[in-house]
């Protein structure tokens, strides 16, 4: 039988553990009440429920319209077919599915209960775990890439060419799906029928403190000292490039066609820096408070910073692209229909 009125109640919710309490006027509310082990379902006032579900709406309809505008952007304009623009590309379509799920994991963070069953839990997680690990991934593939065009810029176009960029971001989602795989099937995800220290109505992220380390190791630390490593000497040479490039333009000095595109890769490698660093600091709180600290309120509003960070990127190409404001704008005024739109120089002053 389930615990009376007045007595305190355990609620498990994202892997954390809460004390529900009432008060004498309150009733408990049950996610399932005709199961006894059924978690207590948490309680929120009218307003918070619907500031809530109204601010994660918004935000995924952000975050989906804008990384499709990416996507059609970079798939339809054939000025764009860059090995960059692939994984540009590929970040885009990852940040669009986490913007698809947005709503569900409203629903799992701010319910405190889940309705859609055992499997449909585990699949979700799986997926959700891929997204994150894709996002990183694709940073990590954009950080080598602008490391080789800045440093190595006669072996640019041998090394990385669209071929190359499209197989390596294969090679990426198909690794990760597998490591996600090997993840799920060496730990309890979920199935909390066979546990008894949880309550029916949960999707936890169970997992075993070795793959704790791994994969704090292998989905964190080594990813970003890798990008931040990349990155450190990227913006070296690019300060030495431009003081080289300025230094010729004040003294009267030809720019050569090839001061001028290193110049320009460059500034490209700073404004997918900035893209880079937005995600390390929206995921650096999120990953260090959850191995701290047991607080599910904050870390539950930490993670949706994480997701927020999807939303972001498009952002960043608005400010520092601006062929994406013109493609937007085609887009938005369907000229893309056009015949032949695909071939418009986007780069052109018009």
């Amino acid at each position: 039988m389930k615990e009376q009125k007045g007595e305190q109640s355990k609620l498990l919710t994202g892997g954390d553990s809460l004390m529900a309490y009432e008060t004498e006027d309150q009733e408990t509310q049950y996610c399932f009440p005709d199961i006894n082990s059924s978690c207590v379902k948490e309680k929120h006032s009218r307003h918070g429920y619907i500031t809530t579900y109204l601010f994660v709406s918004l935000l995924s309809a952000w975050t989906v319209f804008l990384n499709l505008l990416v996507i059609i952007s970079i798939s339809h304009f054939k000025k764009l077919h860059t090995p960059t623009n692939m994984i540009i590309l590929s970040l885009a379509v990852t940040d669009l599915l986490v913007g698809l799920v947005m709503p569900v994991e409203a629903i799992r963070l701010i319910e405190t209960c889940w309705y859609f069953g055992d499997t449909f839990c585990g699949l979700y997680i799986f997926f959700v775990s891929l997204l994150l690990s894709a996002s990183l991934g694709n940073l990590v593939l954009i950080a080598v890439d602008r490391y080789v065009a800045v440093c190595h810029p006669l072996l640019y176009p041998q090394k990385i060419t669209i071929t190359k960029t499209l197989m390596s971001i294969c090679l990426s989602w198909a690794g990760l799906t597998a490591y996600i795989i090997t993840l799920v099937i060496n730990n309890s995800y979920f199935d909390s029928s066979h546990r008894t220290d949880v309550c029916y109505g949960q999707c936890l992220y169970m997992i075993s403190y070795s793959w704790i380390l791994t994969e704090l190791f292998m989905s964190f630390i080594f990813p970003c000292v890798l990008i931040i490593t990349l990155y450190l000497r990227i913006f070296y040479v690019v300060h030495q490039q431009v003081k080289v490039i300025n230094s010729l333009m004040k003294g009267g000095k030809c720019v050569t066609e090839g001061s001028v595109k290193r110049k320009s890769e460059s500034k490209a490698a700073l404004t997918l820096g900035i893209i880079v660093s937005v995600y390390l600091l929206c995921w650096i709180p999120y990953f260090i408070y959850s191995l701290t600290v047991n607080s599910s309120t904050t870390i539950n509003g930490l993670l949706f910073a994480v997701f927020a960070n999807s939303g972001l990127n498009p952002l960043v190409y608005a400010l520092f692209y601006p062929w994406f404001k013109k493609t937007a704008k085609l887009i938005l005024t369907l000229k893309i229909v056009h015949s032949a739109s695909s071939l418009i120089n986007i780069f052109t002053e018009h």
